[in-house]
């Protein structure tokens, strides 16, 4: 396992860290979740620059890691339901939406296709913009609802154009003629 990987695996122990820290019930909470949420975040970013800086972009690296996102992303969400901060409607869409993801990489990845769409720009954008709205959320800023709305919105358009992408990289899907 390469470093860039070893880091993917070890953000998905900031998951449990969150939760414990979001509910630890100390007056810092707030504070103390939303650090492991950037460490997290930080961590991130550093996999995937190290991943392409040293050439060790592997098809494990672009399966686990949207994963480790997803499901951070979802931890947040969850937290965020169960202590009244968001609704239910809103966590739905978002899970609908993320868990969809989860569901068809892993079609992909166990029907032996080991090629997955690259992160793009639009990913990170939208990540980038759930890491502004779950600040708004954590820290109950103005206008915080419909920034998750609007990243939602965003994080949808972004699924579409995933799909796209992994269609025209699948050889075996037909294609109207050009």
């Amino acid at each position: 396992m390469n470093v860039p990987n070893l880091i993917t695996v070890t953000r998905f122990f900031f998951i449990p860290l969150f939760w414990i820290a979001f509910f630890s019930g100390v007056d810092y909470a707030n504070l103390l979740a939303f650090a492991v949420l950037i460490l997290a975040g930080v961590s991130d970013m550093l996999d995937g620059y190290l991943a392409r800086r040293t050439q060790q972009v592997t098809e494990t690296g672009k399966l686990l890691d949207p994963l480790a996102d997803k499901l951070m992303m979802i931890t947040v969400i969850l937290a965020f339901v169960i202590d009244g901060r968001i609704s239910w409607l809103a966590a739905g869409v978002f899970f609908s939406r993320d868990l969809g993801m989860i569901l068809v990489s892993m079609f992909v990845h166990f029907r032996g296709k080991r090629k997955v769409p690259a992160a793009n720009w639009l990913g990170k954008a939208t990540t980038v913009l759930y890491y502004i709205v779950f600040l708004m959320i954590m820290f109950q800023l103005p206008y915080y609802r419909e920034g998750l709305w609007a990243a939602i919105g965003f994080s949808i358009i972004t699924s579409l154009n995933y799909l796209y992408t992994y269609l025209r990289m699948e050889p075996n899907v037909k294609r109207a003629p050009q």
